[in-house]
């Protein structure tokens, strides 16, 4: 599609412009907002099923955002304000209903901005950003290429900031000296399994054998455990294995009697998982995703609200369901808001335009920089600090923010290498 704009000498801001200007007669995006109109915002994700963990809770999170969002006034869009309000579409997590679902948040909702979980799901909905200039976000910077120029990555890094934990493991805990790992065979695990690659090999920490890449359909994980602890390694790594997968691996791991390091992505409901274990087998967990009532959120580097209040009022509302992506959403959310009331429009063009002006953003851990053209081929990814978090006493504990930048400055061409042998860089997927 760039190809294209550039042999009609047409910039990409200009393609937009016309592109709003033809959308606001055809109901699409760009449509402007009349005075008391509610701005709606299309929430497109797998609300249930296997992936659900990664969905539902951010749509939760969402509506406790508007509540708050509205009962402060609105949004202001050049002295005008709006409600806002969220449309959720259930794509299951498959290309064609996530297909389905953006053409019916677009055409028939009239959203202003679709936030999505990406991964296998966004090649689906590519086509139709392509067409109707709307604004996407993801919480995988893996689905970016220089073609998805309306697509961006402002929350998660996933899976860059795997590597904060696996550079921490190594200085807190110098005597583990190898590793094995595990991750299901798609596009959320292969693009980390090599991350975490990159990570232990920049961190000296040996790799025993490759990662066990198993189908996404298992549902018996004793096999792939036994395997797992065959050559009697210092660490096993879950990659970012769904909670579905996450939560009998452990199960597996404590009743094979495995007692050394676990390191994953996610530890979504630990508190479960810690029933079906013991408090001693999960101690030392590490993973990246905080409670959001810990002290070490209420710093002066922090960009997101009230997030002990926040997280008291989600665990109040919807109790033992708060996970990764439960504030995710939300603190996307924060970004566009006062993109849009920068910009005084809720246009997608307008929007972005805002949020990316001087290269920088107000990320949830910290001030951060539009990034990511070496890796993903375009800068619409904002990356900065990503907290390292362990399970201490049965309970979520941050332990520090590390830099991801400054990882990949060093580290960098370990990170392409590892993403090139799975095929994972945006040049080489099809």
């Amino acid at each position: 599609m760039l190809s294209k704009f550039r042999a009609s000498g047409l910039t990409r801001r200009t393609f937009l412009k016309s592109t709003a200007a033809t959308a606001a007669a055809a109901g699409l995006p760009g449509a402007a907002l009349a005075a008391g109109d509610p701005i709606k915002i299309g929430f497109l994700a797998p609300l249930t099923g296997a992936v659900a963990a990664w969905g539902k809770p951010g749509l939760d999170g969402c509506e406790i955002w508007a509540e708050r969002v509205n009962a402060a006034g609105g949004i202001d869009l050049g002295g005008t304000k709006h409600m806002v309000e969220f449309v959720s579409y259930d794509n299951e997590y498959d290309p064609a209903k996530a297909r389905t679902g953006a053409t019916k948040l677009i055409r028939e909702d009239g959203v202003s901005f679709i936030m999505m979980l990406g991964g296998d799901t966004w090649p689906g909905v590519q086509p139709v950003a392509d067409k109707t200039g709307m604004l996407f976000s993801t919480l995988l910077p893996s689905d970016l290429s220089p073609d998805t120029t309306t697509l961006i990555a402002p929350a998660e890094v996933h899976p860059i900031y795997n590597v904060t934990g696996v550079e921490w493991l190594a200085e807190n805990k110098p005597e583990l000296k190898t590793a094995v790992m595990c991750a299901q065979d798609d596009a959320l695990g292969l693009p980390s399994v090599a991350t975490y690659l990159a990570a232990f090999e920049a961190a000296g920490i040996e790799m025993q054998g490759d990662p066990l890449l198993f189908d996404p359909a298992t549902t018996d994980f004793a096999p792939v455990v036994t395997r797992l602890l065959s050559s009697n390694p210092d660490i096993v790594c879950l990659d970012t294995c769904y909670s579905d997968y996450v939560h009998p691996i452990a199960e597996q791991l404590f009743q094979q009697g495995y007692e050394g390091q676990i390191i994953s992505c996610t530890a979504d409901f630990y508190d479960q998982m810690i029933d079906k274990t013991s408090k001693e087998f999960m101690e030392g967990f590490v993973f990246q995703f905080p409670d959001f009532d810990d002290p070490a959120l209420n710093g002066d580097n922090i960009n997101f609200d009230d997030p002990n209040g926040f997280y008291a009022e989600y665990n109040e509302r919807h109790p033992g369901q708060w996970g990764a992506v439960s504030w995710e959403y939300a603190s996307i959310m924060d970004l566009w808001k006062a993109a849009a009331e920068k910009a005084g429009s809720a246009d997608p063009d307008a929007v972005i335009a805002a949020m990316q002006e001087d290269g920088t953003g107000k990320h949830a851990f910290g001030d951060a920089n539009w990034w990511g053209k070496e890796l993903f081929g375009i800068d619409n990814a904002l990356v900065g600090d990503w907290p390292v978090v362990v399970i201490e006493d049965g309970k979520a504990t941050i332990k520090g923010f590390r830099n991801i930048p400054a990882w990949y400055d060093k580290h960098g061409d370990l990170l392409i290498k590892h993403m090139q042998a799975y095929d994972q860089m945006w040049d080489q997927r099809g």
